[in-house]
């Protein structure tokens, strides 16, 4: 899959590079947003749980390194591409950036799951076991590990719904905020400059939080921190409404982004904790599907609120609805347990 939703999205950037009408800039950033933010988010996020089930909170900690690091360099990376090659030369180079690096790099180390070369998660055979290869036994052991449910097991539990709700509002919230925050601060008299220090600071915040609630949850209940960062939602949000002036705006970027730590790994590793790894591309897909959908209808309600209340404050206190929502049902989502 990392094969060929990587070559289909240097085929997005070649396909932008020609872009020359709003018909060819509609199926473009349809590709980007089909094959880069959506499968090459899915497919990571269901990549490394394979590998790990004990350490798989810090695996999908290290993980976010990655996505931190990209979100810091690409931006200033494609602006001197395209002031120095131009745009369309950028989108080029982007494309041949993938087919020489990514493309090779997946095809000689990616590794689907641990068992195809022999192995368990976390490391969890010995080489003398290895090489007896004493078959029975890992099965055995495997099935010890941890306990799978196909999709249709899953669907039939509380967990999976509830969960599934939880998934789409933090999507929902977040992208509505980012998509508004710079109208939502210009009305409260915030300049916009430091909107975007609020944006800065909000990743900057959530890069070490996000390291450590890997660590943490490999010791806590998920649903327990799923549960405290929909609560921390609730008071970032009512601190928003009150944000008019720097002090009060740079508390808000800091909660804003210690929650969206937390947030980032425990949307990761719930699903994988609760249903197991052999059918959780499946699984997850559905999850990621939700997710797509918030966040295409999150900035859909701040907009409208704002034509109709001429202001902000009116969807900021309505849209309080769906984190106190989302704290009751994380709550009563405890592990679901298989009937054998």
């Amino acid at each position: 899959m990392l094969l060929t939703v990587g070559a289909f999205l240097a085929v997005a950037c070649f396909w932008n590079s020609l872009v020359h009408g709003p018909v060819m800039l509609f199926i473009g950033f349809f590709m980007l947003r089909l094959f880069g933010q959506g499968s090459m988010t899915l497919i990571p996020n269901t990549l490394v749980p394979q590998w790990f089930v004990l350490k798989r909170g810090r695996a999908l900690s290290f993980m976010a390194i990655g996505g931190f690091l990209s979100s810091a360099s690409f931006p200033p990376l494609n602006t001197w591409l395209i002031s120095s090659f131009g745009w369309e030369n950028a989108w080029r180079i982007l494309g041949m950036a993938l087919i020489i690096v990514f493309l090779p790099v997946v095809y000689f180390v990616v590794k689907n799951k641990p068992e195809d070369i022999g192995l368990l998660p976390d490391n969890a055979v010995s080489k003398k076991r290895l090489e007896r290869r004493e078959e029975k036994l890992e099965e055995e052991e495997d099935k010890s590990f941890e306990v799978n449910w196909t999709v249709k097991e899953a669907m039939k539990t509380r967990a999976f719904w509830l969960i599934l709700f939880c998934v789409s509002i933090p999507a929902l919230v977040n992208t509505g905020l980012t998509f508004h925050l710079f109208s939502i601060l210009g009305e409260q008299g915030v300049p916009g400059s430091t909107a975007a220090i609020i944006l800065s600071i909000m990743a900057i915040v959530g890069f070490p939080v996000t390291m450590v609630s890997g660590f943490l949850l490999e010791r806590v209940h998920v649903h327990i921190v799923l549960g405290l960062s929909f609560i921390g939602q609730i008071i970032f949000i009512v601190l928003l409404t009150q944000v008019q002036c720097y002090s009060l705006a740079i508390v808000f970027a800091v909660i804003w982004g210690v929650i969206g730590g937390f947030e980032r790994i425990t949307l990761n590793i719930i699903w994988p904790n609760y249903f197991g790894r052999e059918h959780l591309g499946s699984i997850k897909g559905i999850a990621t599907t939700t997710m797509v959908i918030g966040s295409a209808f999150g900035p859909l309600p701040f907009g409208i609120a704002f034509d109709f209340f001429g202001g902000y404050t009116e969807i900021l206190l309505m849209i309080l609805i769906f984190p106190i929502l989302g704290s009751i049902a994380a709550f009563l989502s405890p592990p679901p347990q298989k009937q054998t």
